[in-house]
């Protein structure tokens, strides 16, 4: 994908992985427009980077995005690629009465509805350009709901699926379709979270971005860095045993809002680095069969016998605690 040159609109820019994203598309020469909800967001935007044009929009409002578009279109009418990356992430219990029906969707109008207003409003004038891109914001939640952040993470799902049929329903036009899939990210996104992350666990949102500027310049449709690869592969593996293992985040949550302790289950005790490497240990000793079979023949044919070795230990493991010990 040309990025140099385009002109591209980012929702929800002014923070986190779309601030970051103005930084450096920037720096690849891109003529860059970002929308958000605060003003004086907006206002800090434009400061950092002069450059920027800044819009004054929410997402979840359809007024507002028909007034956005009729605004860039107008003024600027070689615009070529939408950024959907604006997004709200909270943790919820979904027993807390104090939640009304419109604050318990608030997620879903942000990250998925507003996601798919804004594709079918500038969809029209995306057509009509020579090379044309929808990059849409998900998540490695959605390959893994996280119980702790629940509405998030069927928005999340809903985003994945939209883009997915969205891709397939464009491809015969001249616009490509991309999901940017982060994984946990040191962003301003956490910051009213009353559960505090470890900054180490998460990954610092300027390589995350370095990353997916990578694969989109080689037009990879799923725009991602490595962790979420293997955590895709994992929830397709073990997925009940690594659910298990977030929805201990949510009982520190409880704890933490309610002031009362949690009782630890033993589905916490299992022994998961078991599990983990009967599942891990076949590809790589395929991986290293295939690599190095010419250079270091009988050290290839032992990690091909542990790979083939591993891959009845990781299908009987995974089978017995998905459906005796996690059932």
């Amino acid at each position: 994908m040309e990025l140099k040159n385009s002109t591209i609109l980012i929702t929800g820019g002014t923070s986190g992985i779309g601030l970051e994203l103005v930084k450096q598309l920037t720096v690849q020469g891109a003529n860059i427009i970002v929308t958000g909800r605060k003003q004086d967001a907006l206002n800090e935007t434009k400061n950092k980077f002069p450059k920027v044009h800044t819009f004054h929009s929410d997402v979840s409002n359809p007024k507002d995005i028909a007034q956005l578009y009729k605004d860039v279109t107008s003024q600027f009418p070689d615009l070529n690629i939408i950024i959907n990356n604006a997004g709200q992430m909270r943790l919820i219990d979904l027993q807390d009465k104090s939640l009304d029906l419109e604050n318990i969707n608030r997620e879903v109008a942000v990250n998925l509805t507003g996601t798919i207003q804004m594709v079918h409003q500038f969809l029209p004038h995306l057509v009509t350009r020579k090379s044309a891109a929808i990059i849409n914001v998900s998540s490695a939640i959605a390959f893994l709901p996280y119980s702790v952040a629940p509405i998030y993470s069927a928005a999340k799902s809903g985003v994945r699926a939209y883009t997915q049929a969205l891709r397939l329903q464009l491809q015969d036009t001249r616009i490509k379709v991309f999901e940017l899939i982060p994984s946990g990210t040191n962003t301003n996104l956490q910051n009213d979270w009353i559960l505090p992350t470890d900054p180490k666990m998460m990954m610092d949102v300027d390589k995350l971005v370095t990353a997916v500027i990578k694969d989109l310049l080689k037009n990879k449709s799923e725009l991602k860095p490595t962790i979420v690869g293997v955590i895709k592969w994992m929830s397709r593996i073990i997925p009940n045993v690594l659910l298990n293992m977030g929805h201990k985040e949510f009982n520190k949550f409880k704890e933490l809002k309610y002031g009362v302790k949690i009782g630890v289950s033993k589905k916490e005790g299992l022994p998961f680095g078991f599990v983990i490497l009967s599942n891990i240990i076949p590809p790589i000793g395929f991986y290293l069969y295939f690599k190095y079979r010419n250079q270091f023949p009988e050290k290839a044919k032992m990690a091909l016998v542990n790979g083939i070795i591993g891959i009845p230990l990781g299908i009987i493991g995974g089978y017995i605690l998905q459906n005796y010990i996690l059932k």
